[in-house]
């Protein structure tokens, strides 16, 4: 049995690492990019439930087949660090939906600087 004590923290404690949050970039790929030429979409999540709805629910609206759920962006982050899906009409690929974790606020590193020597 673990004794508590007076010293014992009793609450989560905090990541001096920062917050992650999630980006979204839906790039166009494939042979229609070259008849018209469009700039990757980024959007930030701090939520990956809420990114994945987001997803979800913007292929929806456009007739996209459902093929991106929470567990597979889940999984997909955990193992390899990002998700992708391709989305393709009749074999040729028109967008691409990867989903990264990034850190909000990363510790500062010390960027090089040595100590004063005079002191």
């Amino acid at each position: 049995m673990i004794e508590l004590t007076i010293n014992t923290p009793k609450g989560p404690l905090l990541s001096l690492s920062g917050r992650v949050i999630y980006e979204v970039t839906i790039s166009h790929v494939g042979s229609l990019t070259a008849l018209r030429q469009r700039e990757p979409t980024v959007i930030f999540f701090s939520n990956l439930r809420k990114a994945v709805d987001a997803i979800t629910a913007e292929l929806a609206i456009n007739n996209w087949p459902p093929r991106v759920n929470y567990t597979a962006v889940y999984r997909g982050v955990k193992q390899r660090g990002f998700y992708g899906c391709d989305f393709n009409v009749a074999g040729t690929r028109v967008f691409r939906i990867k989903v990264v974790p990034c850190i909000l606020n990363p510790a500062l590193p010390r960027l090089g600087i040595d100590e004063n020597p005079e002191k």
